[in-house]
């Protein structure tokens, strides 16, 4: 019997991850023998990390924080989203070279549009964050024909640069763009997305509760333990409160199909991915 092939997540942290479940499910479901697992990387030393997987038969990986805007410069092919995003969530080591993808905003996108039954064409959505996670999402957002989104993060000038690099996207689409300071993201919003690390610091929300619309949709992009203050602050001004799983899933059944080229079915596994974490 031939060995399965491997692929990992590799991110600092890693531990909690739920990607080697959802990816052993997809390999049942689908039939292929795919093994999956974690490696923990040192901030410093994401290279060397990637490329001993690589040489140690690693078929692939995926890319999670910090090092997302890091993994699109170690790939000789980079897709359209990830050159967009200018960040990589998604590695596959062909073997004339190595190609980057994301699929951080098409698996949020789904979530939101299937899973959640929530239209994003013609809302306005409030993105908070622009880090590697937020620069991932926006292009998907736009393209999913969002009526307006406004970028905000703490440091306003990253904000700014990744408006910026999507203006020309939003203008082709007729999607008003924008970044705003976080202090004045404006209120009324149908979507918000948190997309930044006040999850990670066990903050409720880095923007006010005015931001949200009437029965908005309020999405974190973190789960578990993490996503609880800032479900809990959503869900208090009458959101409707989601967690990151069914982002989670969509996003690596694309990571999936990009490596192995079929799609799995997401609604059984988010299903069972539910029921252990609230296990957990």
């Amino acid at each position: 019997m031939t060995a399965p092939d491997r692929y990992a997540v590799i991110g600092n942290p890693v531990a909690h991850s739920q990607s080697p479940f959802i990816h052993a499910e997809f390999a049942r479901q689908t039939g292929h023998a795919v093994a999956y697992g974690r490696v923990h990387c040192e901030v410093d030393a994401f290279e060397a990390t990637v490329r001993a997987f690589a040489a140690g038969g690693g078929r692939g990986c995926n890319v999670t924080v910090p090092f997302k805007f890091e993994a699109p410069r170690l790939a000789a092919r980079v897709t359209a989203r990830a050159a967009l995003a200018e960040a990589a969530n998604i590695l596959r080591f062909d073997a004339d070279g190595w190609t980057a993808d994301n699929s951080d905003g098409i698996g949020l996108v789904r979530d939101i549009e299937r899973n959640a039954a929530q239209p994003i064409a013609g809302r306005r959505v409030l993105l908070v964050g622009a880090g590697g996670a937020g620069a991932g999402v926006l292009g998907p957002l736009i393209e999913a024909g969002a009526g307006e989104v406004v970028v905000v993060n703490r440091t306003a000038a990253r904000a700014a640069a990744l408006v910026e690099r999507h203006r020309e996207l939003a203008g082709a689409l007729g999607v008003v763009l924008a970044a705003a300071p976080i202090d004045d993201p404006g209120a009324g919003h149908d979507i918000v997305i948190n997309a930044s690390a006040s999850s990670l610091q066990g903050a409720p929300s880095p923007v006010p509760a005015s931001v949200l619309g009437r029965e908005a949709l309020a999405v974190d992009l973190m789960y578990g333990p993490a996503a609880a203050p800032f479900l809990a602050w959503a869900g208090t001004a009458g959101a409707r409160a989601r967690d990151g799983l069914g982002m989670l899933v969509e996003q690596a059944a694309e990571a999936f199909h990009f490596w192995r080229g079929v799609r799995p079915e997401t609604a059984p596994v988010l299903q069972a991915l539910r029921a252990r974490v609230a296990a957990a």
